[in-house]
């Protein structure tokens, strides 16, 4: 932080680093224990698309990572809002390897020079009764946030409120609440690892 920022009461927000990700593991089984929402198997990155054939081979470098392990799979949508995600759907529903496939499309991208680009990953989870909601990492802030759509354009705040008290101590949460974007149908979100596949 620099001396006017410091003086005028401004922080800057935490630079993102990638390996929080892998605090997602040992956070997922909290979360069961807690809530009783298990991960699907699916996760995504979202991230804005730019020409050139630099970004291109990018993509692909990601695609063919991820395309080399038998039990996942990826998926490319565009949301309309100008950002690409790439869905990642791993068959045994392993949080480890799916977050580790999720790494490896960042570090692609960031590989490249791409960092700029990312918007956020997200790994979704379920609860018996129908529920859903996910755990989004911002690059920008380096902070997770927990978003449940429970309907069209609508979402849960109670729940995610009681997300972020059971993971607390797990991961490092967005304190400001008015910075948990919603994220309405994002791609994966309702999905189950064969669907992924049959897309």
């Amino acid at each position: 932080m620099g001396f006017f920022d410091a003086l005028l009461g401004r922080t800057k927000p935490k630079r993102a680093n990638l390996d929080d990700l892998f605090a997602l593991p040992p956070a997922a089984l909290t979360l069961e224990a807690a809530t009783g929402f298990k991960p699907t198997g699916v996760g995504a990155v979202a991230f804005r698309q730019v020409e050139g054939a630099a970004f291109q081979s990018a993509e692909a470098e990601s695609v063919a990572l991820i395309s080399s392990d038998p039990a996942a799979s990826v998926t490319q949508h565009n949301d309309g809002f100008g950002y690409t995600w790439q869905v990642v759907s791993d068959t045994d529903a392993e949080v480890v390897n799916l977050v580790t496939n999720l790494h490896a499309v960042n570090s692609a991208l960031v590989s490249q020079g791409f960092d700029t680009m990312l918007l956020c990953s997200t790994v979704y989870f379920a609860n018996p009764d129908g529920r859903r909601l996910a755990l989004v990492y911002q690059y920008k802030r380096g902070t997770f946030y927990p978003f449940a759509q429970s309907g069209p354009k609508q979402r849960d705040n109670p729940l995610e409120i009681q997300i972020r008290g059971a993971l607390s101590s797990e991961l490092p949460f967005e304190e400001d609440t008015s910075n948990w974007s919603a994220l309405w149908d994002a791609p994966g979100f309702n999905d189950a690892p064969e669907d992924n596949r049959k897309s």
